[in-house]
């Protein structure tokens, strides 16, 4: 693992509002126009590509992307509709995942309290990853500290010894994986903590999330 330090530029993106659905939608064509043909589309092309009839309609989704700082535009006109720096392919996105509520998978839209915008080199390149803030102290000996943003490597198996991610009836918790013959120890890095024990038998193979790859602390 390795601590993640950020610009001031990455920290104003990493607290950039989150986008609906259907904002998203209409970010992604505007991106997909330009990079295919060299242009925006015109409010009537997004509209078409949406189901939205109405200008009006397809303008309220342009304000919001501008006031949310995903879009610039200039005199309203819809060939100028331009993304901003924070959506173009110099930054990936990655979503911080919430507190797990009962029923509802770990990946889902339900989770999601936020998203940044990061440079892809922070993430080394390896595979899609998501991010979860740490609550408490039971990996403290580990450089993890209560607040910390945890990058998360999205995987299903682990080696020993690495910091996983794994889903414990439903809780999300952060401990390194060290499997035995008959049972799995994920052990945390702090002497007032017990070790945690699943026997083999109890594991599920979708309970490992992922494992941890750095680590990021607003100072």
């Amino acid at each position: 693992m390795r601590l993640m330090g950020y610009s001031a530029e990455r920290s104003r993106q990493a607290a950039q509002p989150r986008l609906t659905g259907r904002q998203k939608m209409v970010l992604d064509f505007i991106k997909r126009s330009i990079q295919d043909r060299g242009y925006p589309p015109t409010l009537r092309e997004i509209g078409a590509s949406m189901g939205i009839r109405s200008t009006n309609g397809v303008n309220d989704h342009l304000r919001a992307l501008e006031r949310k700082g995903y879009l610039k535009r200039e005199d309203m006109k819809s060939r100028a509709l331009r993304p901003t720096s924070t959506t173009s392919a110099d930054v990936v996105e990655v979503q911080v995942l919430g507190r797990v509520a009962a029923g509802v998978p770990i990946f889902a839209e339900e989770n999601v309290q936020e998203t940044l915008h990061i440079d892809p080199a922070l993430l080394g390149g390896h595979g899609e990853t998501f991010v979860l803030r740490v609550r408490g102290d039971s990996m403290i000996e580990a450089g993890i500290f209560e607040g910390d943003y945890l990058f998360v490597r999205k995987q299903m198996v682990a080696e020993r010894g690495q910091v996983v991610v794994v889903l414990l009836g439903d809780e999300a918790t952060v401990k390194t994986y060290q499997p035995e013959k008959d049972y799995v120890r994920f052990m945390p890095a702090n002497a007032a903590y017990a070790p945690i024990i699943v026997r083999r038998e109890d594991m599920n193979p979708t309970q490992i999330l992922g494992v941890v790859t750095g680590v990021y602390r607003k100072l």
